[in-house]
């Protein structure tokens, strides 16, 4: 929104900029982007975490989570992901730094993936004896669950996984024909990821 606010002002002549101005701005612009992308894949992490303390630990989820704690996550989150985006536009042509940038989806991909995934085991369990107890109750528990974590899942997958894989051919096949008429889609990308927030 900023971007486009000061693309219109520029082009109705109600901003001037110099050109060593418009590369400051251009990249105070992608370290907000960027802080958003880590800062999102960031607390979905959280997300997934908190969830799985609320189940596994649900007695004492009040002491463990506790109004202090929650707001020292979401500064750290914030502060990890304002200074790891302002390093990454700094030293976005370096290949260390886009392959960190990969791993880090990476990570958060697995991370989040192996949560849900026990709490879904959880469930299915819990279910089974349930039924075990009353002869009388069908399956549609475990079925909801596991529909339930392919979304989840999937959606994520789909939403960041254009993105990340645009990063990984940067370092794979940067002029590569093919490479980069991918790369002419990351527009896309972009609203991929914006509308899985």
């Amino acid at each position: 929104v900023v971007e486009t606010l000061f693309m219109l002002l520029m082009e109705q002549g109600l901003l001037l900029v110099t050109a060593n101005m418009l590369q400051h701005l251009d990249n105070v612009i992608d370290i907000m982007i960027c802080s958003s992308v880590v800062s999102s894949l960031s607390f979905l992490c959280t997300i997934a975490a908190d969830r799985y303390i609320t189940i596994f630990y649900a007695l004492r989820y009040h002491s463990i989570m506790t109004t202090r704690r929650a707001v020292a996550i979401i500064a750290v989150v914030w502060l990890t992901s304002i200074t790891s985006s302002s390093l990454f536009i700094v030293y976005h042509t370096n290949s260390a730094v886009i392959a960190c940038f990969v791993s880090f989806f990476g990570v958060a991909l697995v991370f989040t993936a192996a949560l849900y995934l026990h709490m879904f085991i959880l469930a299915h369990v819990h279910s089974r004896r349930i039924r075990a107890l009353h002869k009388s109750r069908r399956q549609a528990t475990s079925m909801k669950g596991a529909i339930t974590l392919t979304i989840l899942l999937g959606v994520f997958i789909i939403c960041w996984g254009p993105f990340f894989l645009h990063l990984i051919l940067i370092l794979i096949c940067p002029t590569n024909p093919y490479c980069q008429c991918y790369f002419g889609h990351f527009n896309l990308f972009l609203i991929l990821f914006i509308c899985n927030s």
